[in-house]
């Protein structure tokens, strides 16, 4: 496809999906914007831009699809500013956002000008941020979320569609309420909860400091998303507070339940609380990329012994399999320790496993 995409946000997400439209639309002509002078400049340095804007006002007037890959809040500005243009007849407007009620509510103010917006949410993500960290095919097998406007016919979702066929992602259709209730349940919630209960474990830090040295492995596995951006969360949890509310009332209800069976010690109704747990957990897709970043960890039984992670390193780098991040759980002398190493994609993983396999005896499982 030919045009001008003007995407205002050159993050992780914006530089993705730059990197994902010039892939499958050569003649399409990338134009972006960002606030961070450092990610613009190093956006157009790598060539994942065409050419920077002057401002978010010129490059939006360009522009035939415009992207609003920033924090929800500001997208709710940009909107604004975007009803206040002379736009190019025709032209459609998209966002990147995690939340989409008020979003949409806001597109109205386009709609009044006859500019069709098509609320979008890829879901995926990576633990790096920034446009240096974008990725082509960060959206491959991900789902990514579209709520038409009022204005916005089959054409129109038609269109954007083919824009977007270079992110390999699975495209969906949704209602606004039904995006925020879905990924309040799957995302946003779950934040809160690992975001809680790191709050509980320093308050028990602060009488017992062993409790921090404990906390690492499992328990940091299972609160890592209490490390993402504060402030994109703050805007999240506030644009989707009426489901937040909702879900949050009814996590009190469930650990009410909790609470009476361990007061009652009933010992049968507990032991189906958690096997019905394992079964519905223990059945979620595995090849699919979710509402969540996954990790793509690989845990590693190695001896103790000097130069044993850069040999398994060493065996990686000679099958040209990258690594993201690697970890010791546990290492002691004498005694096995677990090795963690995380991978950009399922792929690498399963390239990596089989290599370790093939050089080593080490016992190893897929996180």
């Amino acid at each position: 496809m030919r045009g001008n995409v003007f995407i205002a946000g050159l993050g992780l997400i914006g530089g993705s999906l730059a990197k994902a439209i010039k892939k499958a639309h050569e003649q399409a002509h990338i134009i972006g914007f960002d606030v961070r002078e450092s990610e613009l400049g190093l956006a157009e340095a790598l060539n994942i831009i065409d050419e920077k804007a002057s401002s978010f006002e010129e490059g939006a007037k360009r522009a035939d699809l415009i992207i609003l890959a920033v924090p929800v809040l500001k997208t709710e500005e940009m909107i604004e500013i975007l009803a206040g243009l002379p736009l190019k007849e025709g032209v459609l407007v998209t966002d990147t956002g995690s939340t989409k009620s008020r979003i949409m509510e806001q597109a109205k103010l386009l709609e009044e000008k006859e500019v069709v917006f098509i609320g979008g949410h890829p879901m995926a993500g990576s633990h790096k941020s920034g446009v240096a960290a974008s990725k082509e095919l960060l959206f491959e097998n991900a789902f990514y979320l579209l709520t038409p406007g009022g204005a916005a016919k089959e054409k129109h979702v038609a269109i954007l569609r083919k824009w977007l066929e270079g992110t390999r992602a699975n495209i969906l259709e949704v209602t606004a309420q039904e995006h925020d209730k879905m990924t309040g349940v799957i995302s946003h919630f779950p934040h809160i909860i690992a975001a809680s209960l790191v709050h509980q474990a320093q308050k028990f830090n602060e009488d017992n400091p062993l409790i921090e040295r404990l906390a690492a492995g499992g328990f940091r596995d299972i609160t890592r998303i209490a490390s993402s951006n504060p402030e994109m969360w703050r805007d999240i949890s506030l644009h989707n507070k009426e489901m937040l509310i909702s879900l949050l009332t009814n996590w009190r209800d469930e650990m009410d339940g909790v609470l009476s069976l361990l007061e009652t010690e009933n010992g049968e109704k507990l032991y189906h609380y958690f096997s019905d747990a394992k079964k519905f957990r223990d059945g979620l897709p595995t090849a699919s990329k979710g509402a969540i970043p996954a990790f793509y960890e690989m845990y590693v039984d190695v001896p103790d012994y000097p130069g044993v992670i850069s040999e398994l390193t060493g065996y990686l780098a000679d099958e040209r399999i990258s690594i993201t991040n690697i970890r010791i759980v546990e290492t002691r002398e004498d005694v096995f320790g677990v090795l963690v190493i995380s991978f950009q994609s399922e792929r690498d993983r399963l390239r990596a496993k089989q290599c370790i396999e093939q050089k080593t005896t080490y016992d190893l499982f897929l996180a």
